[in-house]
């Protein structure tokens, strides 16, 4: 099992991915004005998006501080790859 952050089109994406699925935790992408940051969630919860962040890494950090892979897997201190896999 492995949460790990790969290159998208215009960013990157959280990714969850063990044996039996490979689920997208969330997305941070450039636009013209910084970076748009979403965490994944169920239900309806504005506060998980943000605009006009400053930089990718922080835009990333916003993503994980939502730990959004506790909607799939019950271990909550399960570490995020630091490197940052190709696209697909």
């Amino acid at each position: 099992m492995g949460i790990y952050w790969q290159m998208a089109k215009n960013g990157q994406q959280l990714m969850l991915e063990d044996a039996d699925r490979k689920e997208r935790l969330g997305m941070v992408r450039e636009t013209p004005r910084g970076f748009d940051a979403l965490a994944v969630t169920f239900g309806y919860e504005p506060e998980r998006a943000r605009r006009d962040i400053a930089s990718m890494e922080e835009a990333k950090t916003f993503v994980e501080a939502f730990k959004p892979w506790v909607l799939y897997i019950a271990d909550q201190d399960i570490e995020v790859e630091p490197e940052v896999r190709a696209r697909a």
